[in-house]
């Protein structure tokens, strides 16, 4: 019975961790997305400056420059967390299977037990009943 609670506590715990290593990846990707939508409203205010919205013009904005790369990076990396996110989401799926599977046979084994006490309860009760009934009859 302990360790029957001590293993389902393990599995709710792994389950847990894992569901916050998505809801962690999942926060990251949107700062990232959020970043990179910051650096283009920069850019395109950089370049509204500068009158220039050519990257290719040799008097196009140096800071735009670096924002565009700053803000591909970013992009790059949200990209990559999507696949760390994927994993993570079937590491999710895979530990709730597991969960549910030791629930179940917790539940089975918890049943088996109630029966197994209610008739060990029900043949005392007709241990004493068989008692009084002999004892009534022998009097």
């Amino acid at each position: 019975m302990k360790s029957r609670d001590s293993l389902l506590r393990l599995k709710r715990f792994h389950l847990d961790e894992k569901r916050r290593r998505v809801a962690q990846i999942e926060m990251m990707v949107r700062d990232f997305e959020r970043m990179a939508a910051d650096l283009d409203r920069e850019i395109a205010a950089e370049e509204g400056k500068a009158r220039n919205s050519d990257p290719t013009h040799f008097a196009y904005p140096t800071y735009a420059r670096a924002a565009m790369t700053r803000r591909d990076n970013l992009l790059r990396s949200a990209l990559d967390l999507q696949s760390q996110l994927d994993e993570a989401r079937a590491a999710v799926e895979i530990a709730f299977e597991d969960l549910k599977k030791i629930e179940v046979l917790d539940g089975r084994e918890r049943a088996n037990e109630r029966a197994a006490e209610q008739a060990r309860e029900q043949a005392e009760c007709d241990r004493v009943g068989l008692q009084a009934h002999l004892a009534r009859a022998s009097a």
